[in-house]
């Protein structure tokens, strides 16, 4: 018995209730031995503290559409799921839950502020996964793994043994980003970058020795001056030959430093002479160590002047700078004040002004293993998509620094390292030591400081499924098939993956990485909560359905171009799903009692209108199949798109009612074979990216089902018995010509009720033959009531024409229209875009609009010009025909 579906689609009752099934039947789990060939990705792990955002949508959108893909192909399929602990970020969440409670975690000591953090995860961490669930995410579940669960604790404190042991950690006192507020070191990609208005200062620094001769640095942080330890200028800057070697008088704190000569100097900046202060300034780090410099921090953690600041000593390092400058200028110091725009760190979790910090941390050695993974791309081993993005990790790789991987918060890895205050020695070991490991003393602390989380992030692919132990997964899954990520962290992640992979797995980790775009909005702009143009996935999965919203994600999906997002567009896709869904419900409301099990394919006589289609849907199978293989997901999701709108929806199942309906038994029951049989295979094929409407509508479809769900079934495969070229291309004719009917109606706006004569003059026996053969469809389908077929015909004077290959198309328009009136219409319509086109010129041409309005609106009125300007092309055309007819 036929199943009937609801009158419309309902998505949330339907996707709650599948993912429950899907997930209570296991679907989702993959099995650690098995004759199936594997397919494994490991979802970059969200933050413990996330929520879902656009990013996120996408990216997983994406990595779901393989895995159902690749699950349905018949592959043993791992999605391996988990989050990060997020050191800074769920550190501060627990931290301001202790500020309202007027304690800080100092009150509550580090075991017990640790035990609070657990606490709250077990509260309240993880929603993100709630909600990745909402997005039809198909991962194991069951295998979920956490940044520090047991297992993979042990794996990061065997990688820290192991590479200290290899002599690939060690300690040193270098210049990291640190956190004034949070105490604690940063990486790159923890400091969020801003463009500000500032300030550069011109200084004067007295040349020793040369009463009355000075010269001019320039600075955007003069607080900093006071670590000075020398002034650099280019060796082959003529202006300064005869300065280098000798000594400038640092202003205010009145001690000498040298005039040193260096490549890295600007001649074109400022006075061409820079302050080195190698203490506060990566560059001039880099500088000082070139030329023996000292380092002077003048800093304290906190961002106050520290005793190295002298007569500054304890003052903030904005006040500082206050007092600088104002004494600067009393002692006629200061040159100039000059406005200058740049780009400001701050912590991505508090925003404080990240300071260039001097500081002893704990680093890894990345040269030897950044050498083998860069040559794991290079002889393609891993393949990085789209392809551009393998000479920015080719760059990356190639000038890679040494890794800081110490932060001084206490969520986190601790590190596994004691110092002996007896001798001073350090033991790294697995098992925490009660002695030292030189001279036995029991006088060891262990290391306060923890790891950074890109640390753990990076073992993620061989971690998660079991290591350092030899596991059934690690032999079955690893490497994995794919990563799906971001371009943002293809160094901080997928390159410390490469290099840590490969030394500890001899293996590359992945054997393609797909690097996605950015979600922006509509205009193109970043979204973010201060511009307030972001669009919250859970809000649009409430108001559209998550199949109409993972549809549109994929659609925007064009490799290496960024996804300008806008609501309406996400609207236009539920309107896709309402349409697969009438499909559905005509087609079944026309399977009552039909069983497709009794049916002998082979023995079907077929029409020209069922070889086109099942033609068609072969292409789409082979197209589908090659885009997603290929990671274009945008050309499979719109190649599906076109496929079921235009296609099934807009003529099969139109041309299927005149067998459906005509009385003829056997021709009906081809059409519903055909219509079952398209239907079931468009739904497998649409089904990654759709999931749950598919699943909805497969369901109802009669037949004896060989699975139990369509995440089971099989996916589709082209087959030579489909392939039906000649019979389509004769189809594909007959459509052009009613597309040819149907565009005069349109541009004579002949109401769509109304039956019209048609004159068909075939320049060919074999076109007049095919055109009598099938003018029940053409009758029908473009609602024409006096049909006549003929050979080299004369056009009727007051005809109008279409041309369909070699078939040219009359409708005698006399009685058709009221010409007088059409006439009328059409001169209003064009003097109405005359006046727009005059509007969108005027601004255009207007400069104050051009220079001063944001580039996306600018190009918005331009697109609107050109469109006003085609559709006025439009309407003269038409006018044109009907003065003929006058």
């Amino acid at each position: 018995m036929t199943v009937e579906l609801a009158k419309g689609y309902e998505p949330h009752d339907v996707e709650s209730r599948w993912y429950a099934e899907w997930q209570e039947k296991g679907y989702f789990r993959a099995e650690a031995t098995s004759d199936k060939k594997p397919y494994s990705i490991v979802i970059p792990p969200p933050n413990v503290t996330g929520a879902l955002h656009m990013g996120h949508a996408l990216n997983n959108t994406l990595q779901d559409i393989l895995c159902r893909w690749k699950r349905m192909q018949g592959y043993n399929v791992l999605w391996m799921p988990g989050t990060d602990h997020a050191g800074i970020a769920t550190q501060n969440v627990v931290e301001r839950q202790l500020a309202a409670e007027k304690k800080d975690r100092h009150d509550l000591g580090r075991e017990a502020f640790i035990e609070r953090v657990w606490q709250w995860k077990a509260e309240s961490g993880g929603q993100i996964i709630g909600q990745l669930k909402r997005l039809g995410a198909s991962c194991d579940w069951e295998r979920e793994r956490f940044t520090m669960d047991e297992g993979l604790s042990k794996a990061v404190r065997t990688v820290f043994v192991k590479l200290h042991q290899d002599g690939l950690i060690y300690r040193d006192n270098r210049l990291i980003n640190w956190c004034p507020r949070c105490h604690t070191a940063l990486s790159d990609i923890e400091v969020e970058h801003e463009e500000k208005k500032g300030h550069l200062w011109h200084i004067r620094y007295p040349v020793v020795g040369e009463p009355g001769r000075f010269v001019v640095v320039a600075t955007t942080r003069p607080e900093t001056m006071l670590g000075d330890t020398a002034v650099a200028v280019h060796p082959e800057d003529e202006r300064y030959q005869g300065l280098i070697g000798r000594k400038v008088l640092l202003p205010l704190v009145n001690r000498e430093i040298p005039v040193v000569a260096d490549d890295y100097v600007d001649r074109e900046f400022g006075t061409g002479v820079v302050k080195i202060t190698p203490a506060h300034d990566f560059n001039d780090f880099e500088v000082g160590v070139r030329h023996g410099l000292d380092r002077i921090n003048v800093l304290d953690e906190s961002g106050v002047i520290n005793a190295a600041g002298r007569q500054y000593e304890g003052l903030d390092r904005f006040e500082a700078r206050k007092r600088i400058v104002a004494e600067l200028e009393d002692a006629g110091l200061l040159e100039k004040i000059d406005d200058h725009g740049m780009s400001i760190g701050g912590c991505y979790r508090c925003k404080t002004v990240v300071e260039p910090y001097l500081s002893l941390q704990w680093y890894v050695k990345v040269a030897p293993l950044a050498e083998r993974a860069l040559a794991a791309v290079k002889d393609g081993r891993t393949r990085i998509l789209p392809k551009q993005w393998e000479n920015t990790y080719f760059d990356w790789m190639e000038n890679i620094r040494d890794w800081c991987i110490s932060r001084q918060i206490w969520w986190g890895h601790r590190i596994p390292a004691w110092f002996c205050d007896h001798c001073g020695e350090i033991t790294v070991a697995m098992d925490d030591p009660s002695k030292c490991s030189k001279c036995g003393s029991d006088e060891i602390r262990q290391e306060t400081d923890v790891l950074d989380t890109w640390f753990s992030s990076a073992l993620w692919p061989f971690s998660t499924m079991g290591w350092p132990e030899q596991t059934p997964e690690l032999k079955t899954f690893y490497p994995t098939s794919c990563l799906v990520t971001g371009f943002d962290i293809l160094f901080f992640w997928v390159a410390r993956m490469m290099m840590m992979g490969l030394h500890f797995m001899d293996e590359v980790p992945f054997k393609d990485v797909y690097i996605h775009a950015l979600v922006r909005d509509a205009h193109g702009q970043k979204m973010s909560k201060s511009k307030g143009n972001v669009i919250d996935p859970l809000t649009v999965i409430d108001q559209y359905g998550t199949d109409a919203f993972r549809f549109t994600l994929a659609a925007f999906a064009a490799q290496g171009r960024d996804i300008k997002l806008a609501e309406e567009r996400i609207a236009g896709y539920r309107n896709f799903c309402n349409k697969v869904w009438n499909a559905a419900r005509f087609t079944l409301m026309n399977l009552e009692g039909f069983d497709p099990d009794s049916v002998r394919f082979e023995e079907l006589q077929l029409s020209e209108a069922d070889k086109w289609i099942l033609h068609r849907l072969n292409e789409t199978i082979r197209e589908t199949d090659q885009a997603i293989s290929e990671y274009r997901f945008n050309e499979a999701a719109m190649g599906l798109y076109q496929f079921t709108w235009s296609e099934f929806c807009d003529w099969y199942l139109e041309l299927s009612k005149r067998d459906l309906y005509g009385g003829d038994p056997e021709r009906k029951g081809v059409a519903r074979y055909v219509l079952w049989y398209t239907l079931d295979h468009l739904l497998r094929l649409l089904h990654p990216f759709m999931p749950f409407i598919t699943e909805e509508i497969w369901q109802a479809l009669p037949g004896v089902k060989t699975v139990p769900s369509i995440m089971l079934a099989d996916y589709p495969e082209a087959c030579h018995y489909r392939e039906h070229p000649e019979a389509a291309g004769r189809m594909e004719r007959i459509m052009a010509v009613i597309s040819g009917i149907r565009n005069i109606r349109g541009e004579m706006e002949v109401p769509p009720s109304k039956e019209i004569a048609v004159i068909l003059s075939c320049g060919s026996e074999e076109s007049r033959t095919l055109m009598k053969h099938n003018e029940g469809a053409i009758m029908g389908l473009a609602r024409v009531g006096d049909f006549a077929i003929g050979l080299d015909v004369e056009k009727p004077e007051d005809a109008s024409i279409q041309v369909a290959g070699d078939v040219q198309i009359f409708v005698p328009l006399k009685g058709l229209v009221d010409v007088a009136a059409e006439e009328e219409r059409l001169q209003k319509e064009i003097g109405k875009i005359e006046k727009d086109i005059e509007l969108f010129s005027k601004k255009l041409e207007n400069p104050a609009f051009v220079d001063r309005a944001p580039a996306d609106i600018v190009a918005r009125e331009r697109e609107k010009l050109v469109e006003v300007t085609a559709k006025k092309a439009l309407l003269e055309g038409s006018l044109e025909k009907i003065k003929q007819l006058m």
